[in-house]
């Protein structure tokens, strides 16, 4: 999920450095989306693995 969070803020970098204001405002939204997605997801899976008695990474 961070990978593609990575591959759409990469898209969203270069279509901006080439003027496509469009397809870089849409590419940087998806990967603040997905972002937010990996963190939520991750924080879950800490807490779901802090509760089964597990130390936290």
């Amino acid at each position: 999920m961070l990978g593609w969070a990575l591959t759409f803020l990469i898209i969203a970098l270069i279509a901006a450095a080439l003027g496509f204001g469009g397809i870089a405002g849409a590419s940087a939204g998806i990967a603040q989306i997905l972002f937010v997605i990996f963190l939520i997801l991750f924080v879950v899976a800490m807490v779901a693995r802090a509760v089964r008695g597990k130390p936290p990474v």
